[in-house]
């Protein structure tokens, strides 16, 4: 690393994060699959915060492909159902491996489900040494586990991997008491305990997610995917974000 790198690194609050979006945000205005610009650009947040030192890790969702609980809903078996969104998620994952790299950063995807001729099997040990040689992981394929949510699959990641933050990345830049798109008096929460995201429902995680990360103390920056240079911004101490935790 060089001199310059190490410097910026230990001007950052976080040194190990895990960021986690949904596969949605790979839509772009399309209603649904990947859109390649927009990969890009998200591809170029990431790499910003690389540049700073920081060890990255991943989960996307995979709701631009298929969404598990719409075909449960529709009369497919549950199971199934989860099984093939756990299957867009490593799609969406190798396209943002593709655009990674494309810009120069070695990135390697981890799968919870092995499926060896196209990316490497989870290992804890493994995933922990690819994040100290500075390389981006992203995790695919959730937990490996019908009925668990890519936001489950992000927590216990970050966990498993000792980040010292989740950041989701959503279309909003924090998390509101009531849903800012419908309400114009909608007021954003500059920190909120993990408690309360559950008691008044407000959306920012799945209840399994938030427990988990109250469990560990693990903080969740909510910020805007939207906002370009946030990403980077909210690790230098700037931007609209809000946190949840203890």
């Amino acid at each position: 690393m060089s001199a310059a790198t190490d410097t910026d690194a230990r001007a950052t609050k976080y040194k190990r994060v895990l960021l986690k979006i949904s596969g949605e945000a790979l839509m772009g205005d399309q209603g649904y699959g990947l859109h390649p610009p927009t990969v890009e650009r998200i591809a170029r947040e990431v790499q910003s915060v690389h540049a700073l030192g920081v060890e990255i890790c991943m989960v996307i969702g995979g709701g631009n492909i298929f969404r598990g609980l719409q075909g449960s809903a529709q009369g497919m078996e549950r199971t199934t159902a989860d099984y093939m969104g756990m299957l867009a998620t490593v799609m969406n994952a190798l396209a943002m491996q593709s655009a990674l790299e494309g810009l120069g950063v070695f990135t390697r995807v981890i799968s919870a489900i092995p499926m060896d001729q196209v990316c490497e099997p989870y290992i804890r040990r493994r995933a922990v040494r690819h994040l100290e040689k500075k390389r981006v992981c992203i995790f695919a394929a959730g937990t490996g586990n019908p009925y668990f949510t890519t936001d489950t699959a992000a927590t216990l990641r970050a966990n498993e991997m000792s980040c010292q933050a989740i950041f989701k990345g959503t279309k909003v830049d924090g998390v509101y008491d009531k849903d800012p798109v419908k309400h114009a008096d909608a007021v954003r929460y500059k920190e909120v305990s993990y408690d309360e995201v559950l008691q008044k429902h407000l959306g920012v995680m799945d209840a399994s997610a938030i427990a988990l990360a109250r469990d560990n103390s693990l903080p969740i920056i909510v910020f805007s995917l939207d906002e370009p240079g946030g990403f980077r911004g909210i690790l230098a101490g700037e931007g609209t974000y809000t946190k949840v935790g203890p």
